[in-house]
């Protein structure tokens, strides 16, 4: 299985207000509706500062973890 570091530092999606609907973007990168928001980014809320996390091809899943630097 292919895995994937997807690099972030956002957790939770930008805000777009261009019409009468606001319109999420994803910024965390984990959205399975990219590039719009679909909530995933609530999985970034357990990561811990300085590690890096890396998912799985689908962003679902971690499968590694390791020490930031």
């Amino acid at each position: 299985m292919a895995k994937r570091l997807i690099p972030h530092e956002a957790d939770g999606p930008i805000r777009i207000d261009p019409q009468d609907k606001p319109v999420f973007v994803c910024a965390c990168g984990l959205s399975q509706n990219f590039p719009f928001c679909d909530g995933a980014h609530k999985a970034c809320k357990s990561e811990e500062d300085g590690k890096v996390y890396v998912y799985d091809a689908e962003r679902k899943s971690v499968v590694e973890v390791r020490e930031e630097g």
